[in-house]
């Protein structure tokens, strides 16, 4: 029997404001715990929240980035839940007035488009953090996160693989970060990821019960839950107890590599919704949502294609570089310092992007206009590439120019004649078996002598220069 999977992505975002959505609270990460919290927040009794306007601002940003329908009458409603992360007992959300609906985001999978509709966007307070201490019979609750302004983004059930999931997702993420709604930060909680799957046999029109995955901030292991549960669930189809799979919330358990039941999935009813009685509905004026939608920001597909146009560059390379909104900025400002764009990708891609993965940073390591000098020296031939791998290094750890370093250093490349000559003659010198081996017609015994070369000059030597004298050398022998 031949099954396929059915996914559902529910994506919870974090808003960019200085402030949380009913109070003025920071919502700085990282900050002491309980620190950025106040009796609004912290749902104390008396207390009357106020909204901010930035926040309906960005939802209606991010609705027209993801090509949706506004509700220009929106409202906000009580969820009620009792759970030690939200001490009020219940979560100011948007049930049956979202602010946005509909909308699509087109991904692009094995070499085939899909389109993947969104059902809404809702706008809500995020919960606190829950720290549960290994082998200690307690659990820390920090509410500094209470009140950070949230969108919900729910998308159809329109995915039929992990791929096709993470690929949303990461588009997503994309789109988010160009329209500048959240900085997307997974490893923060700026974004987060609660997956709904089922699967069905091949053919079969009728979904079949669900289950939801919790909390999930990292596209490797988005990746690897799904895939385990969907496994899970074939399983239990495969050998005839596919009325053990329950309507339930599980998470994921990446050291143990499979998913575990959390608590009974709960419908809408449980949550008895009701209209928040303490905010006014919200009414977005027509002019706002064109206004916003006229200064939206470059998104990815737009920069996609003028990357093609404007730049010698392969989709691979292109689609690395705007993957993340910080490299495409990043490399735009390289080549305004007037360097080569092919030099620019390649240095980033390879050289900077290993910098930020080592240094586990979201800055980038070396200032724009110092690659973009870098990669000039090299081209005027003031420097060897190999050379500018270690002024490279130096440029993470100092404030100095590429010219600056090179200076101090003495990496300036060996470029006289006279010099690399006087050079080639004592390598050739010392190695008379690799000349044999080239009078025999042993090609590779060039590259030997060559290194042998770049070996006695620490890379300093232009590599141009002392190959062409080196062969025209023992070609003379």
């Amino acid at each position: 029997m031949a099954y396929e999977t059915v996914i559902g992505l529910e994506i919870h975002v974090e808003l960019d404001t200085k402030s949380k959505i009913f109070c003025s609270c920071s919502t700085e990460f990282g900050a002491k715990p309980n620190e950025n919290t106040c009796p609004i927040c912290t749902g104390l009794p008396g207390t009357l929240p106020v909204l901010n306007e930035e926040v309906v601002n960005l939802a209606i940003k991010a609705g027209n980035a993801l090509n949706c329908d506004m509700n220009r009458i929106n409202k906000f409603d009580r969820k009620n839940y009792f759970y030690p992360d939200l001490p009020k007992a219940y979560q100011i959300s948007q049930f049956d007035l979202p602010i946005c609906e509909n909308g699509y985001v087109d991904i692009h999978v094995d070499g085939k488009n899909r389109r993947i509709n969104l059902t809404r966007i809702h706008l809500e307070e995020d919960a606190g953090k829950l720290i549960h201490i290994e082998d200690e019979p307690v659990t820390l609750v920090d509410y500094n996160r209470c009140g950070v302004p949230l969108i919900e983004i729910v998308s159809e059930p329109d995915m039929r693989s992990a791929e096709e999931a993470v690929e949303f997702l990461k588009n997503l993420k994309a789109i988010l970060e160009y329209a500048e709604v959240s900085d997307c930060r997974m490893e923060q909680g700026s974004l987060r990821c609660d997956a709904n799957i089922s699967v069905r046999e091949v053919g079969q029109e009728a979904l079949n019960t669900k289950v939801e995955i919790k909390n999930m901030n990292s596209f490797r292991e988005i990746l690897k839950a799904i895939q385990k549960e969907e496994k899970r669930q074939v399983e239990l189809y495969t050998f005839g107890e596919g009325h053990k799979i329950k309507q339930e919330t599980r998470k994921w358990d990446s050291s143990k590599g499979r998913t575990i039941p959390m608590r009974s999935k709960e419908d809408a009813h449980d949550y008895r919704y009701f209209p928040e009685p303490d905010l006014m509905p919200v009414i977005i004026a027509q002019d706002t949502i064109a206004k916003i939608k006229q200064n939206l920001p470059e998104l990815p597909s737009k920069k996609k294609e003028r990357f093609v146009t404007s730049y010698k560059l392969s989709e691979k390379e292109i689609d690395i570089l705007i993957g993340k909104k910080i490299l495409a900025d990043y490399f735009e400002a390289v080549i305004s310092f007037g360097a080569d764009s092919k030099e620019a990708a390649n240095w980033i891609i390879v050289d900077v992007l290993r910098a930020l993965k080592e240094e586990s940073n979201e800055e980038m390591p070396i200032k724009a206009q110092y690659l973009a000098g870098l990669i000039k020296i090299i081209d005027q031939g003031k420097i060897s590439r190999t050379v500018g791998k270690e002024v490279f290094s130096e440029l993470i750890t100092t404030d100095q120019s590429p010219e600056e370093i090179v200076k101090q250093k003495g990496l300036s490349q060996i470029s006289g004649m006279d010099q690399i000559e006087k050079i080639i003659v004592e390598i050739i010198g010392k190695n008379p078996q690799a000349v044999d081996d080239f009078k025999n017609g042993k090609a590779q015994a060039v590259g030997f002598l060559m290194g042998q070369t770049m070996k006695a000059t620490n890379g300093k030597v232009n590599p141009k220069l002392a190959k062409e004298i080196l062969e025209n050398k023992l070609k003379e022998m």
